[in-house]
């Protein structure tokens, strides 16, 4: 498979659908987050492969809290068993592992795993990749708010927990869903949006690229005349 026509520098996605897959084939919602894990490998893979510099997905939200305690926990055990499993082929493949958010949220088990990783994975060069966990648009805006007028900052981007990253070129949606559902408010003013029908465990590097190549047909002119 030949690489897409244009690379953007920073692809999120907002992986939606697990549930329902899980559903359709008489399973338990767990069941889906759990194939969605080898849809992130085969997109991390292909992001690797060409070049993209930051990839970002968007894990869990500061509204999922709300969901069946069950699912929560599981969810939580899931993404532990991950990072842990993956650290070999991050550092292999020199990848950057970062998990932005509320992070208070979080299990202290999930924390020193999470630290444990980032510190272990510091040195990438070749791709970042950034989990969004316990994340709210919303509340990253009202953060960095709070932040900037303690230090008397006059400009808000070096507060969000993005900072240091660029924004996003590409949002992606799966599952035929097409909303930003309080993820990256600020962070996206000019991303370009890609929604597919594709539920996220059927979507790997042959529907990561046909998004990219929609991504390429687009003329970016940020609110200027070219």
């Amino acid at each position: 498979m030949n690489p897409p026509q244009v690379i953007p520098t920073h692809v999120t996605i907002i992986m939606d659908g697990n549930g329902r897959w899980a559903r359709e084939r008489g399973k338990d919602r767990i069941y889906g987050h759990f194939e969605g894990v080898e849809s992130v490998r085969a997109v991390v893979e292909a992001a690797t492969e060409w070049g993209i510099r930051y990839l970002s997905f968007f894990a869990f939200s500061e509204e999922n809290w709300g969901r069946p305690a069950a699912e929560v926990e599981g969810l939580m055990q899931l993404m532990l068993e991950s990072m842990r499993k993956e650290l070999p082929t991050f550092r292999a493949h020199g990848t950057r592992f970062v998990v932005l958010g509320n992070r208070g949220r979080l299990s202290a088990k999930l924390n020193a795993t999470i630290d444990d990783i980032m510190a272990q994975t510091a040195d990438g060069e070749a791709l970042t990749m950034i989990l969004f966990i316990s994340y709210s648009g919303k509340w990253d805006i009202l953060q960095a708010a709070r932040r900037m007028a303690e230090a008397g900052g006059d400009t808000l981007e070096p507060y969000l927990v993005t900072a240091g990253i660029p924004d996003p070129d590409l949002l992606i949606r799966t599952s035929g869903e097409k909303r930003l559902s309080n993820y990256l408010l600020w962070q996206t003013a000019y991303t370009e949006f890609v929604f597919t029908d594709t539920l996220w465990p059927d979507f790997r590097k042959e529907q990561f690229r046909s998004a990219l190549e929609e991504y390429a047909s687009r003329d970016r002119r940020f609110g200027k005349i070219k």
